[in-house]
């Protein structure tokens, strides 16, 4: 009986630490079991890659009416559920010259996928993309960062980049545009990645933080580029 205990025992904190390392692995920001991931770029050049999750909605033209008044080009992440019913969106985001990633079709946390699924969410979402007119590169941004096996291993067989980030400044619920500014500024290095959530109604702090992160970090010395300039940097 003490025999079958113990084995019990060591069975349980295997599957403990097994679970604990599996939940470490699925939610950090710069490591993943396969493939490429690129939380930001190492460089001394005081780059900046300004970029924008999910949507696109009816606020994307305000956003871009911001970018556009600023003469910088951003990375949208859209997802294609959202871009499949607002085309017009996601084709006006191509026509202005920004880069549009991949951020899943339905936006589920892509953990326990089937590997058709995984494929499923990353290809439609990409036909949706080029219906746009888009003609750069998609890499690809997980929903809420989380992957475990099967994502990073569909995107290492096709050679695909996962981008994450390294400053998120309005993912704290209410935050207003004072402290998104302020975190921002305080947090970027050069090659940082700046994910920001402001297509959505109850987002108005972030929409009237990016006019300002975009005078203080130009301010300070720096130049917005998309992901795939930042990537490409030496």
């Amino acid at each position: 009986m003490r025999r079958w205990m113990w084995s019990l025992v060591v069975l349980l904190v295997v599957a403990v630490t097994v679970l604990a390392s599996g939940y470490r692995v699925m939610n950090s920001r710069t490591f993943a079991l396969a493939g490429h991931l690129v939380p930001r770029v190492d460089t001394s050049a005081k780059v900046v890659a300004l970029t924008f999750d999910d949507g696109p909605t009816g606020h994307t033209p305000d956003v871009l009416r911001m970018l556009d008044t600023a003469g910088v080009r951003a990375t949208f992440y859209l997802t294609g559920a959202e871009l499949t019913a607002a085309p017009q969106f996601g084709t006006a985001i191509a026509a202005a010259g920004h880069e549009i990633g991949n951020h899943s079709y339905s936006h589920r946390r892509m953990v326990l996928m089937s590997p058709a699924t995984v494929a499923d969410e990353i290809e439609r979402t990409d036909a949706a993309i080029r219906a746009t007119g888009y003609t750069g590169p998609i890499t690809f941004r997980p929903p809420y960062g989380k992957k475990l096996w099967t994502l990073p291993r569909y995107l290492s067989t096709h050679d695909r980049t996962m981008v994450t980030w390294d400053i998120e400044p309005d993912s704290a619920s209410g935050a207003g545009a004072d402290a998104i500014v302020a975190e921002t500024v305080s947090g970027v290095r050069p090659g940082s990645i700046v994910l920001l959530h402001a297509m959505y109604d109850s987002r108005a702090a972030s929409r009237a933080a990016v006019p300002r992160i975009i005078d203080e970090l130009r301010s300070a010395g720096y130049r917005f580029v998309t992901v795939s300039e930042l990537l490409a940097n030496p």
